[in-house]
C-alpha cells in the first residue's frame, strides 16, 4: 500500500513534498514514529497542567495553613492537610504526624514525603526521556532498513534499479531518521525542564514548611 503510494506521489506531475517524503517515506516506522509524536505531544500538554505552582503548592491552601498555625489550631491543620492534594499539604501533613516524637522526627518525616512526591513526579516524566532515547534508535533502524531495501533492488534490478524504487527505499532511510530527531528532541528537551522543574518547587516546598513547623522548634537553651 505504501509502495503504491510512494509511486503515484513520485509519478505525479504536481508533487506535494511534505507527504511524498513524511508520510508515505516513512514507511510502517515512520508511521510508528508518528504515533509516537502525538503522544509525547499528548504528555508533555499533561504534564505541563500539572506540574505547575498552582497545583503544588496553591497559595489559598498556604495561606490556610498558615493561618491555622498562627492561631495554634494544630489538630484542624493535621485535618485539612490530610485531605488536601497539594504537595504542600502532603509534606506538611507527615511533619505534623511526627509532632508527639520532636522536631527532629518532624523534620525527617518533612523530608522523606517530599523526596517521595518528588521522586513520583519524576517516574511520570519519564515516558518523555524513554520516548525521546527510544525514537532515535527507531528512526536509526528505519534508517538500516532503507538501505537494505534499497541494495535489494539494486540486485532485483541486477545492477540498474528503477529510480523511483530506489527513491522509495532511500526515502525510507532519510525520513525515519528525521521524524526520530523530530520526536526525540522536544521529548528530551521538556523532560529536561520540568525535571528542573520538580527539583525546584520541592526544594520550595520543604522551605515553605519548614517556615511553617519552626514554630515546634524548641527554644535554645540558656
Amino acid at each position: 500500500m505504501l509502495d503504491f503510494q510512494w509511486a503515484v506521489l513520485a509519478q505525479s506531475g504536481d508533487v506535494d513534498y511534505f507527504k511524498m517524503l513524511v508520510w508515505p517515506g516513512g514507511g510502517y516506522i515512520g508511521i510508528l514514529l508518528w504515533f509516537l509524536s502525538v503522544v509525547m505531544v499528548a504528555l508533555c500538554i499533561q504534564f505541563f497542567v500539572t506540574i505547575r505552582k498552582g497545583n503544588i503548592m496553591p497559595d489559598l491552601v498556604k495561606q490556610q495553613i498558615q493561618g491555622l498555625f498562627e492561631e495554634k489550631q494544630y489538630r484542624e491543620a493535621i485535618e485539612v492537610t490530610a485531605t488536601e492534594p497539594s504537595m504542600l499539604s502532603y509534606v506538611v501533613h507527615a511533619a505534623l504526624s511526627e509532632a508527639a516524637h520532636g522536631y527532629a522526627s518532624m523534620e525527617r518525616a518533612m523530608e522523606e514525603s517530599a523526596e517521595e512526591k518528588s521522586s513520583g513526579m519524576l517516574r511520570k516524566i519519564e515516558w518523555l526521556n524513554l520516548l525521546g532515547n527510544i525514537s532515535p534508535m527507531l528512526g536509526l533502524m528505519g534508517t538500516v532498513w532503507g538501505m537494505i531495501m534499497a541494495f535489494m533492488e539494486i540486485v532485483k534490478a541486477k545492477g540498474i534499479p528503477s529510480p523511483d524504487r530506489l527513491a522509495y527505499s532511500i526515502g525510507i532511510a532519510l525520513v525515519t531518521t528525521l521524524l526520530g530527531l523530530v520526536v526525540a528532541i522536544p521529548a528530551l528537551s521538556v523532560f529536561a525542564v520540568l525535571r528542573n522543574r520538580i527539583d525546584a518547587m520541592s526544594n520550595e516546598v520543604i522551605m515553605e514548611a519548614q517556615e511553617m513547623i519552626s514554630t515546634f522548634r524548641p527554644a535554645p537553651k540558656g
